[in-house]
């Protein structure tokens, strides 16, 4: 395939090395408006926004990259196989499980635990355990301690259904595995990633906790989780 591919705008050289990747285009907008000078936008297609500017005088490109892991699966192997990125970041919101976590609070996944069956494409003799880049790892742990920013480092579990028919029993069943916190993408993005020989990490943020029933407005999700997204731009 060509670029542009059929998701994104962007020609060749468009895009960083190094791209942040939150669900949201509109969180998108804020980081490359908000963080980035010299921005360029180089993708309006379905809406998924993607800029290209510099923090601190270094390159980087923050894209949308939708919900669940067929749509960070599009985007994240486009990038990689078509615009050479390196490094993927996903900064994104999640559920709390663990109960010592709560709202606003900056998980680390180390892990991506998964129900979704995205791996059976590898036809591998086994389960495969998506993990983060330790280098990208190491020096997102690094950043967040000379920010003052507190971090907790684990295991997450990236669900497949939102609306889940079983509510919060299979939620508490990872609870009892030590999995931090659920979000939709991590693991598929994870393993995208291994499969090319590149980096990936998430950096999430607690947006609602569903065992007390706190949460975050979609506005904070929007623009109020810059812990995450500050210690993100530090990796480019």
């Amino acid at each position: 395939m060509s670029t542009p591919t059929p998701h994104n705008n962007a020609k060749l050289g468009d895009i960083a090395e190094t791209v942040l990747l939150p669900g949201d285009p509109l969180r998108a907008k804020f980081i490359a408006e908000t963080y980035l000078e010299d921005v360029v936008q180089y993708n309006t297609v379905r809406g998924m926004f993607g800029y290209t500017g510099y923090y601190k005088g270094k390159k980087i490109s923050v894209q949308g990259s939708g919900m669940g892991i067929p749509s960070i699966g599009i985007y994240s192997y486009e990038l990689i196989h078509f615009y050479g990125v390196k490094n993927l970041v996903r900064i994104g919101s999640a559920g709390a499980i663990n109960e010592n976590l709560k709202p606003h609070d900056v998980v680390i996944g180390m892990g991506a635990c998964t129900d979704s069956r995205y791996a059976a494409q590898y036809d591998l003799p086994g389960t495969y355990a998506p993990i983060a880049s330790y280098e990208l790892m190491q020096k997102a742990i690094k950043k967040a301690k000379e920010q003052g920013t507190h971090v907790t480092v684990g295991n997450i579990l990236s669900n497949d259904v939102f609306y889940s028919d079983a509510g919060l029993d299979n939620l508490a069943k990872w609870k009892k595995m030590g999995v931090l916190c659920v979000e939709m993408e991590a693991a598929g993005l994870y393993m995208n990633a291994a499969r090319a020989g590149v980096n990936a990490l998430a950096i999430l943020t607690i947006s609602d906790c569903p065992f007390t029933g706190e949460e975050c407005s979609a506005h904070d999700r929007q623009v109020a989780f810059t812990k995450m997204m500050e210690i993100a731009l530090e990796l480019a």
